[in-house]
């Protein structure tokens, strides 16, 4: 990594208290920390993501989609924000083309197609489309309505996901690449009672991981759109916890690192984070260490540039806590003092161009 190349982190949080939208942290990479420099309002900033060329960054908010432009040192300035027809959403991604913003409804267990334009406005709500159906589990307790709580596309860009937490169900659609009208093309069911969160695929492309909340798991699939259809062959399931006996833990955050070489999730509950190996050939999970976080709700993770930081985002103890990860010997040793923040609930770290 070259020594000129800077990274900011953007984190967002629910308004409350001091925390009023996205904050911006420069990151010292050799020192493993962050500081803040400013923060940008946006209400209840919840899941953050960039356009793919990289000018633009989208966020969550009670108004319902935000754009704000990516400025060369990093910074951000609003450009609008727009309505989703629904409940307020819980995830985002953009498509290849920069057509599309893509946003999954938890509450409402609703997908919903954005336009978005060139110049990174967002336009108009080209299409929405709810999920129907109840989950067939029996959890005592726990809601079976739809819950869509991750939306992405394919590596390739032939389908849509849509992870729905709700009814233990990938959906998987087509989308119209003029109007941005979905299409179900195939479902993707995952085991019962698992509440499947996140999907993310590998660096390659070639597999696709699910993390589920329920059973405190990641899925691994082998993906190929090559054909007719999109094929999802399941070949590995891994447990997240440091304590398989833990009751009451869910597996919340999961990022796979920029070399594609290692994935990264967190317990909430058990308060741990979990570093695997990925197998470059086989896609496969082997864990290297799972431990405690020094904190309450670790609602999300990342990994700074060189891969030797990991920082967690405690929503409950209202903090950002950072560790030197040591992989041959598959330790997380805490560096540094954590800094204070009330309701971290996302992190997206980006290069500054």
């Amino acid at each position: 990594m070259a020594e000129q190349e800077k990274y900011v982190a953007y984190v967002g949080t629910y308004t409350h208290g001091s925390s009023i939208g996205i904050h911006i942290y420069d990151l010292d990479v050799e020192a493993g920390h962050m500081t803040e420099r400013e923060v940008i309002p946006v209400n209840n900033a919840s899941h953050m993501t960039k356009s793919y060329n990289g000018k633009y960054l989208y966020s969550i908010a009670d108004e319902g989609v935000e754009v704000l432009k990516i400025l060369p040192d990093g910074g951000l300035s609003p450009i609008n924000e727009v309505g989703i027809d629904g409940m307020r959403g819980c995830y985002l991604s953009a498509d290849h083309t920069g057509r599309f913003l893509f946003v999954g409804g938890y509450h409402d267990g609703k997908v919903t197609v954005v336009h978005t334009h060139k110049t990174g406005r967002l336009g108009s709500v080209m299409d929405g489309v709810f999920h129907k159906g109840l989950g067939l589990g029996s959890v005592a307790g726990r809601n079976f309505l739809p819950h869509v709580s991750c939306v992405i596309p394919t590596p390739d860009d032939k389908y849509l996901c849509a992870v729905d937490n709700g009814i233990d169900q990938v959906k998987i659609y087509q989308v119209n690449e003029k109007t941005g009208k979905l299409k179900l093309f195939d479902i993707l069911r995952c085991k019962l009672d698992s509440g499947p969160r996140l999907l993310a695929f590998g660096k390659d492309g070639r597999y696709a991981y699910i993390n589920c909340d329920m059973t405190n798991e990641i899925c691994v699939y082998r993906y190929d759109g090559s054909g007719k259809s999109p094929e999802f062959e399941l070949v590995q399931t891994v447990n997240t916890l440091r304590d398989t006996t833990t009751i009451g833990s869910a597996c919340c955050g999961m990022k796979i690192s920029p070399s594609g070489k290692y994935l990264y999730a967190s317990n909430a509950g058990e308060n741990t984070a979990a570093v695997f190996a990925i197998d470059q050939e086989s896609g496969m999970l082997t864990r290297l260490c799972c431990l405690p976080i020094s904190g309450e709700y670790p609602k999300d993770l990342d990994v700074f540039p060189g891969e030797k930081t990991l920082v967690v985002l405690n929503h409950e103890t209202n903090d950002i806590r950072f560790f030197t990860i040591d992989y041959e010997k598959g330790l997380l040793i805490m560096k540094g003092r954590p800094l204070q923040i009330d309701t971290p609930n996302c992190i997206l770290i980006s290069k500054v161009e």
